[in-house]
């Protein structure tokens, strides 16, 4: 059988696309839909991301994003949760939040799912790591661990349930540990 080549698309191509539901990811020239999110990621997110916000909104140090498309370095990615530090959101004329990010986000955290690569979402991690990104996190439900990636260090893992979880230093008023966190696959 021969098999001809597919396509490369460009990443303004890709753009072009209409939006899939799970979303698709645009990496090395190659469109990857991600899985859709099961219960324990669906769990983990909904209550993640308005625990962020409870802390880091009010004040407006910074704001989490849930599937936010991020389109940086020649990729264009989207993260279970997206941090982005107030001033860094970009906006609209009339000072709205806009609807396309073309950078990083300042903290990505990923959830993994049971069909999902776990090297493709550390891929994406490293990658946000390289281009700007303070703090990485992957949330294994399966394993009740969270390992944490900062930039030109070595890669932590927590799983001790009393276990504070480190933050990016704008969020350092959250508090959460290992058992916080996975508590919420509980309720």
């Amino acid at each position: 059988m021969v098999r001809i080549p597919a396509k490369t698309l460009s990443l303004t191509e890709f753009l072009a696309l209409p939006e899939t539901e799970p979303a698709s990811e645009y990496i090395n020239g190659r469109i990857i839909q991600k899985p859709m999110p099961q219960g324990e990621h669906s769990a983990i997110q909904t209550e993640l991301a308005p625990a962020i916000n409870l802390i880091v909104k009010p004040q407006k140090i910074a704001r989490a994003f849930c599937e936010l498309r991020c389109t940086f370095g020649n990729r264009s990615i989207v993260p279970d949760i997206s941090v982005f530090t107030w001033d860094r959101i970009p906006r609209q004329e009339n000072g709205g939040v806009a609807n396309v990010f073309l950078i990083a986000p300042d903290w990505t955290i990923e959830i993994l799912s049971p069909d999902q690569s776990q090297t493709k979402v550390i891929k994406n991690i490293l990658h946000c790591l390289k281009h700007g990104t303070q703090m990485g996190w992957l949330i294994d439900p399966k394993e009740k661990a969270v390992f944490v990636y900062l930039p030109n260090q070595p890669t932590n893992v927590y799983e001790e349930p009393e276990t504070k979880l480190p933050v990016p230093e704008f969020a350092k008023d959250l508090s959460l540990t290992v058992e916080d966190l996975f508590s919420w696959l509980l309720e």
